[in-house]
């Protein structure tokens, strides 16, 4: 058995300062190198509370520690992470110190030992190291951002990297949205089900991950043991956690987690290379989404392409059809079998019709007539059409306020977008369910889906369907992409709602989630003008005085159609297949009282610029232009003049109506000026 001086010389033999304290946290004995290591003088230590030798501010912080260490003690270092322990000196000088604690029973009750070690220089190489380490680990995550085509693989091996270098055994990498709380473990390491407590959001409220992101800053919980309010128990684990955002455009959209067992292992160093590594995920994930809109723009602007040209021959062939039964029409008037032959093929050139102009709207190259739109009577007016339609399993509401100012967009297109947006909600809900159609006067900022910025009127049409996966929202605008059963759809609801939102000056937003419903917005400008659109007057059929006429068309069929309907209404008419022979015919004939011309005339010059060379030729004569593309962005070329383009396919009394409004009487002598 040791005498009380072979303790004594034991305690001063030992290299490292030590430190002897009572259950109440006082000094009861120190040895030579403890009393160098803080600058007191020799004996002075004893009696002192152990708090005098650590700074003052977390003086209140260390008691609580002590008292739970007494509670139940054990075998401790600490300090040895860069979370480094601090000590003060008596003349106020603070250095990095690690200590460890053993517990030893006496006689005089429970004593407490502190073996404390100066570490600052070692401390500071040490976190030197560490840095040098996270600094490489954070170019190779760069590299990899670099070189990462659709950033799936950064997304996946992140977490293992960080784990390995924080020395943590979970982290994982999240995704969610605000507007519904919810977030979605991307990928992960050392995690398993049990954080669905995690990233699942309680009733009413948001997920635990969505509270601590808070206002987008970096959030370290050094004990979690004392943050169970914000952090729930995630597998049973105690220690520390780091929460850092993934910022896009100042607003977080996910969060990269670390978890330790350890308490307060998340330091400066390590929080700086979870910041470094967010943001490089965060700006791969906004070059992705970019690249994704651009290409989705350049694919839907060659669909557009594509489709406008679809549909201009398309309404050629329309128009041949549709001119021919109206020709077999007036022959077969009292034909009883006949005419009801007639009536069906002509409700079918007029489908085909609609087809092409939902085509030309997703093209955005369909002509619009835009007026005011008073939301809140319009929403009415739609849902009046709309409840019939929608079944009785369906329950659909209408949510305005009374002074909204109005929209600016052509009133038909906007109908049937709207009965689109409510049809594909319908359809959403085989089995019932509800429908509201909201508008709501919203300003947004130029950087909100490219938009001007300014104030706008958001149409709102909400289901409570089974929602749409993230594949199926992406493609829900494509044109004849469809999730419905073959005859059910043609998938150019969606796309058709998109063309004319965009060719209107605003925007269309989809949001959803598999198993929520949808939420569809059409974003439409506000006009100034507060007067509604008002029906027009269907035309009638105004007859020719046997005025002579120049028809251009280089389709053959067409123009015999356009030539049939011309000579039934009266009019004398010259036909010619291009522009050269149309200009040679003006010069030879100056009885040519109107020329009527498509736009598009194959090879050579086209209808727009024909009209102009035939007005500069002879400044009386009318004109009037026809085309199965609606040629918007040939129209804008008219700066002096604009001239009025008949859509194809026509019927004769749209023709006659057209004929007549744009009729010059010829003046002789000025056919050659």
């Amino acid at each position: 058995m040791s005498s009380p001086g072979d303790f004594a010389a034991l305690f001063e033999a030992v290299p490292d300062a030590l430190v002897l304290v009572d259950g109440t946290g006082r000094i009861t004995r120190a040895n030579s190198h403890a009393e160098r290591l803080f600058g007191y003088a020799s004996g002075t230590l004893d009696g002192l509370q152990i708090e005098t030798l650590i700074p003052e501010a977390v003086r209140g912080r260390h008691r609580a520690h002590r008292a739970a260490y007494m509670a139940s003690p054990r075998v401790r270092p600490m300090g040895d992470t860069d979370q480094a322990l601090v000590g003060q000196r008596l003349d106020g000088h603070q250095f990095s110190l690690e200590i460890a604690l053993s517990p030893i029973a006496g006689g005089d009750g429970p004593r407490y030992l502190a073996s404390i070690r100066d570490v600052s220089e070692s401390q500071r190489a040490r976190q030197a190291q560490v840095r040098a380490g996270y600094d490489t680990l954070v170019a190779r995550i760069g590299q990899l951002a670099l070189e990462s085509t659709d950033g799936d693989t950064l997304v996946q091996v992140l977490p293992e990297m960080l784990a390995e270098a924080l020395d943590v055994p979970c982290v994982a990498i999240a995704f969610g949205r605000r507007e519904s709380g919810s977030m979605e473990i991307r990928s992960s390491y050392g995690i398993g089900e049990d954080w669905d407590e995690l990233i699942s959001p309680a009733a009413g409220h948001t997920t635990p991950l969505w509270h601590l992101l808070g206002n987008g800053q970096p959030v370290a919980l050094a004990d979690l043991s004392e943050t169970d309010r914000d952090w729930p128990a995630v597998g049973g684990l105690s220690g520390s956690c780091a929460v850092v955002p993934l910022l896009d455009r100042n607003r977080p959209m996910g969060a990269l987690i670390a978890l330790s067992r350890q308490t307060h292992h998340f330091g400066h160093d390590a929080l700086h290379l979870l910041g470094s590594a967010a943001n490089l995920l965060a700006a791969l994930m906004q070059r992705r989404r970019t690249e994704e809109q651009l290409i989705h723009a350049q694919r839907l602007d060659a669909v557009g392409q594509m489709t406008g040209g679809v549909a201009h021959d398309f309404n050629n062939l329309l128009t041949i059809i549709s001119g021919n039964l109206q020709l077999l029409e007036i022959e077969t008037q009292g034909n009883a079998a006949l005419s009801e032959l007639i009536d069906s093929a002509s409700r079918a050139t007029n489908r085909g019709a609609e087809l092409t102009g939902k085509l030309l709207t997703f093209a955005r190259r369909q002509r619009l007539v835009p007026h005011p739109i008073e939301p809140r009577s319009r929403l009415q007016e739609i849902s009046h059409l709309l409840r019939r339609t929608l079944g009785e399993t369906v329950t659909l509401s209408v949510e305005c306020p009374e002074d909204l100012p109005c929209a600016k967009a052509d009133p038909t297109q906007f109908d049937t977008a709207l009965i689109n947006l409510a049809l594909n909600a319908r359809d959403a809900m085989p089995y019932g369910g509800a429908i509201t159609m909201q508008a709501e006067e919203r300003w947004i900022e130029g950087l909100d889906a490219n938009l001007k910025p300014g104030r706008y009127i958001v149409f709102s049409v909400i289901d409570t369907g089974q929602g749409m996966t993230e594949e199926v929202q992406r493609r829900s605008i494509e044109p004849f992409f469809t999730t419905k059963a073959a005859g059910r759809g043609s998938g150019l609801g969606l796309s058709m709602v998109y063309g004319f939102a965009e060719q209107s000056g605003g925007a269309l937003r989809i949001e959803s989630q598999l198993g929520y419903g949808a939420r569809v917005e059409l974003v439409l400008p506000v006009t100034n003008s507060s007067v509604a659109a008002a029906d027009s007057p269907a035309p009638g059929v105004v007859s020719g005085s046997d005025e002579t006429l120049l028809v251009v068309e280089d389709d053959d069929e067409v123009r015999r159609i356009a030539v049939s309907f011309l000579n039934v209404l009266g009019y004398r008419t010259l036909a010619v297949g291009n522009a050269a022979e149309a200009l040679q015919s003006l010069q030879s004939q100056p009885d040519v009282a109107l020329l009527f011309s498509d736009v598009r005339l194959g090879a050579g010059m086209d209808g727009i610029e024909l009209a102009k060379q035939a007005r500069a030729l002879r400044p009386e004569i009318g004109i009037l232009l026809t085309s199965g593309y609606a040629e918007a962005g040939l129209q804008r070329e008219n700066t002096n003049e604009r001239f009025e383009i008949l859509p194809k396919p026509y019927r004769r009394e749209q023709l006659a109506s057209a004929i007549a409004r744009n009729l010059r009487p010829p003046t002789p002598t000025a056919a050659h000026c």
